[in-house]
């Protein structure tokens, strides 16, 4: 009889799951994807309502290139190393020649040797998604330590093999040839975002509440969030206020190369969070514009999932 019940329990649980799925919403994205130019296969998206844990997911537990969306895991590392006491925001940390690479940012043309603080940094990394300061915040953190976290997080399909725009400092794993800077799933990526929005640095299954000094971490590292440059997907059609005169409701962190667009952001609407996470990839249009069709695609999907939702 006890065996029954187990059975019983697995079974309800796992039809409580799937009811949460809104499968009307996945068949309006999925008509949508349709006019992608690549392959529908080449998108990937996982979005949830904290509020009624409804969810949708289209391939979200495929393996997809991040792009710089991989800074994420660098942000989440750095307020777990302050949080233990290992750094601070206010460390002085060192811009040198070696960690000065091309791409978005403008820490490339600062005139070296630079010390700047770790926040200042973390800022620039997420804010301009600066390579540069990516570099100087991999070698301040540590790489090992960055993966190690995400292994910590339970985190199946992501990883950081590297620094940005430099070759691997030492054995890599196979697959990184494949994927270049980092690998994700769109559900991994979008559920250190919901870390983020729910200020939740603990290990997987501590349910305790955020501490003070939690909150304040959060608050530093959605203040960097909200005001992320590149707001062309996730915010193109959700941004309701004029972010010059006030702070974003839409917190993102984009990545982008000439085949890849990915946008990973939490939406604060007046029903609650939503967090989508939006991966496309192997794109046709390799245009670096506003209108890129991927960066269109991205943000009209997310505007159906917040239509429905909210």
């Amino acid at each position: 009889m006890r065996f029954l019940a187990a059975i019983f329990l697995l079974i309800a649980a796992s039809a409580m799951l799937h009811a949460q799925e809104d499968t009307a919403l996945e068949t309006q994205l999925q008509a949508l994807i349709q006019t992608h130019y690549g392959q529908v296969g080449h998108v990937a998206l996982y979005a949830r309502d904290l509020n009624s844990g409804k969810t949708v997911a289209i391939n979200a537990d495929t393996p997809v290139p991040t792009a710089s969306v991989i800074k994420l895991t660098v942000l989440f590392e750095a307020l777990k190393q302050i949080q233990e006491g290992k750094v601070h925001f206010d460390d002085k940390v060192a811009l040198t020649k070696a960690n000065q690479v091309e791409g978005s940012g403008v820490l490339m043309f600062f005139d070296v040797p630079q010390t700047l603080t770790l926040k200042d940094i973390l800022t620039m990394m997420i804010v301009v998604s600066d390579n540069t300061a990516t570099n100087v915040a991999i070698d301040d953190l540590g790489l090992k330590n960055i993966d190690d976290r995400i292994q910590w997080l339970g985190l199946k399909d992501t990883w950081l093999y590297k620094k940005v725009s430099l070759p691997p400092a030492g054995p890599v794993p196979a697959d990184q040839k494949q994927f270049g800077l980092g690998k994700t799933t769109a559900r991994e990526m979008g559920g250190i975002m919901e870390r983020f929005a729910t200020c939740n640095l603990n290990a997987p299954g501590n349910t305790a509440k955020p501490t003070e000094q939690d909150q304040q971490l959060c608050t530093a590292a959605m203040h960097m969030l909200r005001n992320q440059f590149y707001r062309n997907s996730i915010p193109r059609y959700l941004e309701t206020i004029d972010t010059t005169e006030g702070e974003s409701k839409i917190a993102n962190k984009t990545g982008a190369l000439d085949e890849v667009r990915n946008d990973v952001g939490v939406v604060f609407a007046k029903n609650g969070p939503v967090v989508i996470s939006e991966f496309t990839y192997g794109n046709q249009d390799k245009s670096w514009t506003p209108d890129n069709e991927a960066e269109v695609l991205m943000a009209r999907l997310a505007k159906a999932i917040f239509d429905r939702w909210q």
